[in-house]
């Protein structure tokens, strides 16, 4: 894999003070990523809805440093000091460094904020990472002006999976593909691509509504059920499954097929917390409403004929997906039936989004 091409080969350090400020959305996974291996390789390719209304803002200010030795920066979250995040970032830099050398050239000031709530079961790490990533290539691009809008989302989607995996997927939309799979052309352990085939029309503004079931912190990080994916005695057919599923998922988004793209996606969901349920240690992330939600949403789909679905991250919440033509009904049925079995009855309506801007 040629990361080279990453490593910049001229910069002009004409740039004393400047600041960037970049939205970047979160992501759903279709096909899910679970298991890697270092520096941020997936073991098996993913596909993802872009998310439109879940995102984050972040505003990253550069000031020429005096001290080029280390990289220095301060972390703002929601408006107030945040130190609890910096091992986070500070490992990020350290992993990018050799691609942006520039970060030990200025003093910065990161400011962040989300439009949902943080540890909500949203994946904040995916547009966290690729917002700061989005600022650093604007930089870049400040200080060698011949690189192209191409380049500079493939190399942030690089960036970004360096700080989370799912990150390198929350740059562009509405469907990203991370991970080598033959299907894809141009696809890459290295960046997430956009699916490059026309979409059937039922798969456009297609619908997600996230139920909050529970805003606590996860009991096991997302980082620990990676790693226990080394040694998991189904690991390889996993593997194998994701490929397969990526392979069927392209073909159904192109010819409209919704049936089977429901299959695929509440199978890859419940095969994502399988993995967990049969891992060593094992551990449960969904909770006894997680459950009742995905119970109801069954059995609205046999009584309505309605083309709802669920997929879930690695957490409790469960994102409710439908086509836009369904909107009126499905909405009124999650508020009437499904919020009484989040949080104090939160949800977030959202729906599939085109990735980042520059505000």
């Amino acid at each position: 894999m040629i990361t080279e091409q990453f490593i910049p080969k001229k910069l002009d350090y004409l740039v004393d003070t400047v600041s960037y400020k970049w939205q970047t959305p979160s992501n759903i996974a279709l096909v899910k990523y679970w298991g890697k291996r270092t520096p941020q390789i997936p073991k098996n390719v993913s596909i993802s809805f872009t998310l439109n209304n879940c995102h984050t803002i972040t505003s990253i200010e550069f000031e020429k440093s005096s001290d080029n030795k280390k990289v220095n920066f301060e972390l703002f979250f929601e408006g107030k000091k945040n130190e609890a995040f910096k091992p986070k970032i500070a490992q990020f830099f350290e992993r990018i460094k050799v691609y942006c050398p520039y970060v030990f050239e200025y003093d910065m000031i990161i400011d962040s904020s989300n439009s949902f709530p943080h540890s909500s079961g949203i994946a904040s790490s995916a547009s966290g990472l690729s917002a700061i990533a989005m600022c650093l290539m604007s930089l870049e691009k400040a200080l060698n002006s011949n690189l192209s809008e191409d380049f500079l989302k493939k190399k942030a989607s690089f960036l970004a999976r360096l700080g989370s995996g799912s990150a390198s997927r929350s740059i562009e939309g509405p469907l990203v593909v991370w991970g080598k799979h033959p299907d894809v052309d141009g696809s890459s352990d290295l960046f997430g691509v956009q699916f490059p085939f026309k979409v059937a029309s039922v798969f456009e503004n297609y619908q997600d509504a996230i139920l909050l079931v529970d805003k606590g912190e996860k009991q096991v990080s997302s980082t620990v059920g990676h790693n226990l994916m080394h040694n998991h005695p189904y690991a390889a057919q996993r593997f194998i499954q994701a490929s397969e599923n990526l392979s069927e998922i392209s073909q159904v988004l192109q010819n409209g097929d919704v049936d089977t793209f429901i299959n695929i996606v509440e199978s890859e969901a419940l095969t994502l917390h399988a993995m967990m349920l049969t891992s060593n240690p094992y551990f449960i992330l969904m909770k006894p409403n997680t459950l009742q939600i995905i119970n109801k949403i069954w059995e609205f789909r046999n009584n309505t004929d309605s083309k709802i679905c669920f997929t879930l991250d690695a957490g409790a919440n469960v994102h409710v997906l439908y086509p836009e033509k369904e909107k009126e009904i499905v909405n009124q049925f999650i508020e009437n039936e499904l919020s009484k079995f989040c949080q104090n009855k939160q949800f977030i309506l959202d729906f599939a989004g085109n990735g980042a801007k520059i505000l």
